[in-house]
């Protein structure tokens, strides 16, 4: 039997679903985290690990120099992020990550693996190396981009869902010295950003900062340096707020 008669209603169905406003190709779903437990305080393993860098820009309530730490033990501190995290986004604040929390936590993702509001793109280098030539591998790089990506997440929403600009994220070593950046700037490690946030000035911004597990903030004139240096190896050792 010929094909041609197929081909053509086949053809119709497309034409009936492009008119109609339906997109016949639709995009790829979000690969959502599989959370294959409720988590709550003792819990340990790879899970806590991903929830505790969730939840890592909840860690303060007002400015105080207090990160999540990211061991995969789930302690008072990460029990503590998660109550913030659930009042900020409307949920009983129980401590408890249950499905409910679970799926709130999920809708921060985007499919590539970076977050709801942050494109890894906006953090490449600015001389079009991407994630490369830095002081570590770009794969570590991305992976450094992507915890960044959930502090900054959570300034977006402590700032009222008001959008962020990134300046400056990633820089290859290269590009860093062109901009007079130190050998061992954070930036070259995917561990740091230039932040601009819409509608706040440079001193709402550190004031949001300064809850969210942010170890290093710089002043600008027109922008905030912000990165996460105490908890590298190859990052500064020590907190540094120069406010």
């Amino acid at each position: 039997m010929s094909t041609g008669p197929w081909r053509l209603v086949a053809a119709l169905a497309m034409a009936v679903l492009v008119f109609s406003g339906v997109s016949a190709t639709s995009a790829p779903e979000a690969a959502a985290y599989e959370w294959s437990r409720e988590l709550r305080e003792g819990d340990s393993g790879d899970d806590v690990t991903e929830l505790q860098i969730r939840v890592a820009g909840w860690a303060a309530d007002s400015a105080e120099q207090t990160s999540v730490a990211v061991d995969g033990q789930f302690g008072p501190g990460t029990k503590a992020a998660v109550m913030r995290f659930q009042k900020a986004y409307g949920l009983e604040a129980t401590g408890v990550v249950d499905s409910t929390t679970q799926e709130a936590l999920n809708a921060l993702e985007d499919s590539d693996g970076s977050t709801a509001h942050f494109d890894f793109s906006e953090f490449h280098s600015k001389d079009g190396a991407g994630f490369n030539s830095g002081n570590v591998g770009a794969s570590t790089v991305k992976e450094n981009v992507r915890r960044l990506m959930y502090k900054l997440e959570a300034v977006r929403k402590k700032a009222g869902d008001a959008p962020i600009t990134i300046n400056s994220g990633f820089r290859s070593t290269a590009h860093n010295d062109s901009v007079g950046g130190a050998p061992n700037s954070q930036h070259t490690y995917g561990i740091a950003a230039d932040i601009v946030i819409s509608g706040k000035s440079v001193s709402q911004t550190i004031a949001l900062a300064q809850t969210s597990g942010l170890s290093g903030i710089i002043r600008y004139d027109t922008f905030t340096h912000v990165d996460s240096r105490v908890e590298y190896p190859y990052g500064a050792q020590s907190w540094y707020w120069n406010v």
